[in-house]
């Protein structure tokens, strides 16, 4: 049996979707047994032609949706740690596991999307930046929840005897998930301080060199990452037309330069019986918990379909 219970849940970046239709599907996945459910945290579209796009702020709605749901774990997919002081992100996370009864997940990473950040005047910083101010923001954020008083003077942040009241519902703290790949840095960052752990797309076989390399972290530090739960985010299309099969291949195609054959296997996409296939070759490598991300149009029929033909028969095998 694995450490971590098999768990399943959805991705819906808030770009070019209006707030009904959002919630109304939020609402309808926590009723058809999804585990988890994600927003994203940008401010414009992404990995669209045009970034002028709507784009509902994240926290915000993050908060809103909290309130259309009940038993569903909610977070963002993942927090970009360079938009906001951590104190304040802390403050934030506090008050929605607070506002949803315990059921926050706090997902963060270095920031990546630098278009907002010149557009916004925020401060990118270089990739060796970006992380070290992760590293740091982490500490804060954990102290913040666990102690009565926090203080670090870092490269990025000085930060003295700041306080989060009241602390979070959950005990030590709501899950931490890191999101990303970098082997030298930024998995080290997940094995000293991670919960959880995603990485979004990535083959099978990727997945566990990966892993591999959060372990030998993990000797490094002195933590056993078995303690980690290991997510993965994967497009979701489930028993859907070949023109849409072919759309969804072409975007995995282009994002990773992969043959669509390579692609396929990237996806959670086909017949029930292809699903299953792919769910057992992702926990044969050791993740337990699969995020899909659902590009706009939503299909509800599909999301539907799949919590009732396919995670019933995972849970039951």
């Amino acid at each position: 049996m694995p450490k971590h219970p098999i768990r399943f849940g959805l991705q819906t970046g808030q770009q070019l979707v209006a707030w009904k239709e959002l919630k109304e599907l939020w609402h309808n996945a926590d009723s058809w047994g999804y585990d988890s459910l994600w927003t994203f945290d940008h401010f414009y579209p992404i990995f669209v032609p045009d970034p002028t796009g709507p784009c509902l702020e994240g926290w915000t709605t993050l908060t809103a949706l909290s309130q259309q749901t009940k038993r569903a774990r909610i977070g963002a997919m993942v927090n970009g740690n360079t938009y906001r002081n951590p104190c304040v992100t802390a403050k934030m996370a506090a008050t929605l596991d607070h506002v949803s009864d315990g059921r926050l997940n706090l997902g963060i990473g270095a920031g990546w999307f630098e278009l907002e950040h010149r557009s916004f005047g925020i401060d990118f910083k270089t990739i060796p930046g970006r992380l070290q101010a992760l590293d740091e923001s982490v500490q804060i954020i954990k102290g913040m929840f666990e102690q009565e008083k926090t203080t670090l003077h870092g490269r990025h942040y000085n930060v003295t005897d700041a306080v989060c009241n009241p602390k979070p519902l959950q005990k030590p703290h709501p899950p931490i998930m890191i999101g990303g790949q970098g082997q030298q840095v930024l998995l080290k960052i997940v094995a000293k301080h991670a919960d959880m752990w995603n990485v979004p797309g990535a083959s099978a076989e990727r997945y566990a060199e990966l892993l591999k390399v959060i372990e030998r972290h993990g000797d490094t530090v002195g933590r056993d990452t078995d303690q980690i739960e290991k997510t993965i985010m994967l497009g979701l299309c489930y028993r859907a037309p070949a023109e849409r099969e072919k759309a969804a291949l072409a975007r995995v195609t282009a994002m990773s330069g992969t043959s669509p054959e390579q692609a396929r296997r990237q996806l959670m996409i086909g017949s029930r019986e292809e699903c299953l296939e792919t769910i057992d070759r992702y926990l044969k490598v050791g993740v337990t918990h699969f995020i899909f991300t659902l590009p706009r149009p939503f299909f509800p029929d599909e999301v539907q379909r799949f919590a009732e033909e396919v995670i019933p028969a995972v849970r039951s095998s």
